[in-house]
């Protein structure tokens, strides 16, 4: 995979326009967009950092830190949110003990708070390594991360 340096490089002259397809370029590539990668977009496009970093932040598509080895995407939509899905993300701030970037501290999981999941007759729901877990409590996703927990620590 190309570097984001890069794939800056292989532009040639840039625009301004350009800023948001390269963003998705460089997520692609280096599954995050770094400090230097902004730094180094900023530059070529002839801008400051902050307007690249306004425009990375605006879009929820842009990550900041790279994925967990596990990825929860937690439903926050309508349905989800009235059967307590925000119950769901309380747990698992503590439970992962998530920094703000949402990565768990050993960086082993990375949860995602996402509008809709599009499974609405099964909230609240998760989307866990892509695999659609549903109707769950508080209770039923303890045991559905002690398995993952639990299956890590066998492979290992």
């Amino acid at each position: 995979m190309a570097t984001a340096a890069e794939i800056i490089a292989a532009q040639g002259d840039l625009t301004r326009e350009q800023m948001i397809p390269l963003l998705q370029e460089i997520q692609e590539a280096e599954g995050f967009v770094s400090r230097e990668a902004m730094g180094r977009l900023a530059e070529a496009l002839e801008t400051p950092v902050s307007r690249v970093y306004g425009v990375a932040t605006f879009y929820n598509q842009f990550r900041f830190a790279p994925l967990g080895e596990h990825v929860i995407e937690l439903c926050r939509g309508t349905a989800c949110h009235v059967k307590q899905s925000l119950t769901l993300a309380q747990h698992l701030k503590r439970r992962l003990k998530l920094r703000d970037d949402g990565n768990s501290a050993d960086g082993r999981f990375t949860v995602i708070s996402v509008a809709c999941l599009g499974a609405c007759s099964i909230a609240p729901v998760i989307r866990l390594d892509g695999e659609f877990y549903g109707h769950l409590t508080v209770e039923r996703l303890d045991a559905l991360l002690d398995e993952v927990e639990a299956g890590a620590e066998a492979a290992a």
